[in-house]
């Protein structure tokens, strides 16, 4: 069952692809392009084989977890990005000293789980995976990134057992993978490397993205950092196109490039702009902050079904998730083409 849900919704993709690279009959820049191959049908297919029940939740270090890794390896190989290292995984060890290990803190850094090692009571293998386009200038690297875990099944729930979680995050990580191919379809090569970032680990404390920053070895040649964490959901339906806009707030220009891109792009968007001095907290975006590399992150905030099984794909806002999809690429695009920002 779960290799058919897998060859279906590759197939989507594909067939998604190949409309996005149809020939054009009039002249259009880069961004257009990169504009124009972003589409509910592959969101679509994303985020309804990454929330589907076969894959449990997608806890990490779990079964439905290694599958979703799988899946977006396969969706890297399918687009041509290369994997950063000498392959697409990087692989870490957590560990855990409690027994009740539900909402409780897991170690990833050297230090602590050195004390740990003689009193753990559990071990997971987790996995960051990890794909690149190599820019001009091999001095200057920006990242995008979402989490793919998400915090597995429950066995004691009556009724639905399953958290889904299609907007936290699948939704977050289709709109990685779609960027990905915005980045491809704009046929230029970006001035920086970009990073695609599909991060384990983050329900169990940012561990994924932390475990990264701490061992990259170009971590200082990162110029910015770009995050999704649920944007494909509705706080209140009277606002349907409400989106969280956080920013660094020394970099002005990120609000500016969100303003004109809406007008120009006619996104069907009305954001939040938070400015933030000290971006540090909500996600994986505090990883990069805190080691002073300026962010984007786009939120859809809070809803009903927040870490609940109700946070199911037939919930998606269509429209909203792939303005902010396109927006999001927009935004990369000058992070990673823009001299100064």
């Amino acid at each position: 069952m779960k290799r058919h849900l897998l060859i279906a919704a590759l197939l989507a993709l594909f067939a998604g692809h190949l409309n996005a690279a149809a020939p054009r009959n009039k002249k259009v820049t880069p961004e257009q392009k990169g504009v124009e191959s972003i589409n509910r049908a592959t969101a679509e297919a994303h985020i309804g084989f990454l929330a589907c029940d076969e894959l449990e939740g997608r806890e990490a270090g779990w079964k439905g977890g290694r599958i979703a890794g799988n899946y977006i390896i396969s969706c890297l190989k399918q687009l041509g990005i290369q994997p950063l290292y000498t392959d697409y995984v990087e692989p870490f060890d957590v560990y855990h000293a409690e027994r009740q290990v539900r909402g409780q803190r897991w170690q990833v850094e050297p230090d602590s789980i050195a004390k740990l090692k003689n009193k753990v009571h559990q071990k997971l293998a987790l996995r960051n995976i990890l794909g690149k386009i190599e820019g001009k200038n091999p001095n200057e690297i920006v990242i995008i990134g979402a989490h793919y875990d998400h915090i597995g099944y429950d066995p004691m729930l009556d009724g639905d057992q399953i958290y889904n979680g299609a907007d936290d995050n699948a939704s977050g990580v289709q709109a990685v993978l779609q960027v990905a191919r915005a980045f491809l379809a704009t046929g230029e090569k970006p001035e920086r490397t970009v990073i695609f970032a599909f991060w384990d680990g983050e329900e169990k404390g940012l561990l994924g993205s932390r475990y990264f920053a701490m061992n990259y070895p170009d971590i200082k040649k990162v110029k910015g950092y770009l995050n999704y964490d649920m944007i494909g959901r509705n706080n209140n339906e009277a606002n349907p196109s409400h989106v969280v806009y956080f920013y660094t707030a020394a970099n002005q220009a990120f609000g500016d490039w969100l303003k004109k891109d809406i007008e120009t792009y006619r996104l069907q968007l009305s954001p939040d702009y938070r400015a933030w001095d000290n971006p540090v907290g909500g996600s994986d975006n505090g990883t990069f902050a805190k080691l002073g590399i300026p962010i984007i992150w786009y939120h859809t905030d809070a809803h009903p079904d927040y870490h609940l099984p109700g946070d199911e794909t037939a919930k998606i806002n269509w429209m909203k998730v792939v303005d902010i999809t396109k927006a999001s690429f927009l935004a990369m695009w000058k992070l990673a083409n823009e001299k100064n920002y």
